[in-house]
């Protein structure tokens, strides 16, 4: 009853054209139907009652989100549909039931493909009831439902219902009792499931698996049957059975045909699995696209055994994650654990840091958390404020000085730094007369030059660099690392410790790979300088590579 009144709650909102439009044709029809159903209900009542079968009849609302999915399912017209006209039959006992049944059929033309009996062959949630579609009067079909009063309140208020006869001291046969274990065994399953699942989600999906979805019933060497949903592998199968048969398993065998984990399992499969000694369960089955593991309670205790596996060294890689961030923050260990524990709803330190390790908790975002609740600036200002103090700065004036470079034959000539490879002291020089513009000084090895030779070799100098130079010489530096917060901080501390003046900074990130490329146009004196700089911020945490470009 409260799945009926959430499911049309849910889909009034999410989809209220479909709503609307389905309610407005119940509501227009409303009072034919009403008439229809209760000329109905009385002749089938008379009947009941003179044929001596104790039931009630009435009719039933239809729910308009369960009018909608089987229009969807079975793609029908609104006057199509067999059960807008619905009708139960909540008899006493079983035999009364089928006594109902056989009044129904007699009175009535029935459809043999719209009757199923869940009383003989109960749902795999325990739901019972025995459907069927009849031609009433005027050749219109009415949906009848076929219930004991007990098979009513299950189907009505769940499984919990079963408590209400045993503790009201009501016996019933034998096989009631064991129905009431089968029942009590279900519930114990999705208690099974739900400690065994990662989150709420997983456990919904394996439920509206278990409950919805298409079956298969396959056997045990021993001739126990075992239900599972179509698609199923003999993974599953292994794993239905018992996890350490899962996490032991190499092989399966079908009819005594060795298959590849990827079968899936036919109706009536006798399935034995090959098991070895020792747990080794593969990262491999928890891929979707190999199609090893299709049950959610399959993959959920794969992932459950390298979780444990795993913890161990997910705590040491966790440590050190997150010292490294609370050191970035200025945060003690202490202080963190009272915030993050709480935030992340662990019970331990050690949950907290497998978690981190693992990769179940994202870096950046506890780094902001704790900033917020401290009220400390994040890493991104940080950066920020570190780089506007660094490019404001300037360590050394930039002179105006010429004579920087003497130029074979004709000593200190007028000449200006090639911007394509931007030469420092110490790189092999190379002149090339310009026209207008005196000589522009490249690397030997640039390439621009070599192309400026193969088309006038004539204006080629060789040139030198000379004793005076004071001023510095801009060049550009690539940065690429994992992005991560407080980056920049680290690379802007270097270049401040070595005196070195940043003219202008560019990054760009690749949120997929989750790396970051930082061009830095930097002013440098020598090469000796350059290579301190290259060689500490390559020592850097997540920097993958610092080189000079050109």
């Amino acid at each position: 009853q409260l799945k009926w009144e959430l499911e049309d709650f849910c889909f009034r909102y999410l989809h209220p054209d479909e709503y609307k439009r389905i309610a407005k044709l119940l509501h227009e029809r409303r009072i034919d139907r009403e008439q229809y159903i209760e000329t109905f209900v009385q002749s089938l009542r008379d009947e009941i009652v003179r044929q001596g079968v104790k039931a009630e009849v009435y009719g039933r609302p239809k729910h308009i989100y369960s009018i909608w999915r089987k229009m969807q399912k079975k793609s029908l017209a609104f006057d199509e549909l067999f059960d807008v006209r619905a009708v139960r039959i909540v008899a006493e006992r079983l035999q009364d039931c089928y006594g109902a049944l056989g009044i129904v059929h007699t009175l009535y033309r029935h459809l043999p493909s719209e009757f199923d009996d869940y009383v003989a062959n109960p749902k795999p949630n325990g739901y019972q009831s025995i459907h069927t579609v009849v031609l009433g009067p005027k050749g219109k079909t009415v949906e009848i439902q076929i219930r004991t009063r007990q098979m009513h309140e299950d189907a009505e208020l769940g499984v919990a219902a079963h408590w209400k006869y045993k503790e009201g001291g009501t016996t019933g046969s034998a096989r009631g009792a064991s129905g009431h274990e089968e029942r009590i065994a279900w519930l114990r399953k999705l208690i099974a499931w739900q400690e065994e699942m990662a989150d709420s989600g997983e456990m919904l999906d394996e439920v509206r698996s278990q409950v919805f979805d298409d079956r298969v019933y396959v056997f045990t060497p021993k001739g126990d049957v075992v239900d599972l949903p179509a698609g199923s592998t003999p993974l599953d199968f292994a794993y239905h059975i018992h996890s350490d048969i899962g996490h032991r398993c190499i092989g399966a065998k079908i009819g005594g045909r060795i298959v590849p984990f990827t079968y899936q399992l036919q109706m009536g499969d006798q399935i034995d699995i090959i098991t070895q000694k020792q747990p080794n369960p593969s990262r491999d089955w928890l891929n979707p696209n190999l199609g090893y593991v299709t049950t959610s309670r399959g993959r959920s205790k794969i992932h459950a055994w390298f979780r444990k596996q795993d913890r161990d060294k997910n705590i040491i890689a966790g440590k050190q994650l997150l010292d490294n961030e609370l050191d970035h923050l200025d945060i003690s260990l202490k202080e963190a654990e009272k915030l993050l524990l709480p935030r992340y709803n662990v019970n331990s330190l050690d949950e907290l840091l497998a978690a981190i390790g693992g990769g179940d908790i994202r870096l950046n975002q506890m780094s902001n958390f704790l900033q917020s609740k401290l009220n400390k600036p994040s890493a991104e200002e940080e950066d920020r404020e570190a780089l506007r103090q660094l490019t404001q700065k300037s360590s050394v004036p930039r002179s105006k000085e010429s004579g920087r470079v003497v130029v074979e034959g004709v000593g200190n000539l007028m000449h200006h730094i090639a911007r394509c490879c931007q030469p420092i002291p110490g790189d092999d020089i190379t002149g090339f007369i310009t026209q207008g513009r005196g000589i522009s000084i490249h690397r030997a090895d640039c390439d621009q030059l070599t192309e400026l030779m193969s088309h006038a070799p004539e204006r080629i100098v060789d040139a030198v660099w000379g004793e005076s130079y004071s001023s510095g010489y801009s060049l550009v530096v690539r940065v690429t690392a994992n992005d991560r917060s407080g980056l920049l901080r680290d690379i802007t501390t270097i270049l401040a410790n070595e005196k070195v003046n940043v003219l202008g900074v560019s990054s760009r990130s690749e949120t997929k790979k989750q790396l970051a490329t930082i061009d830095m146009e930097i002013e440098i004196y020598n090469q000796q300088v350059l290579g301190r700089v290259l060689a500490r911020l390559n020592q850097v945490p997540d920097i993958i590579d610092a080189r000079r470009l050109h």
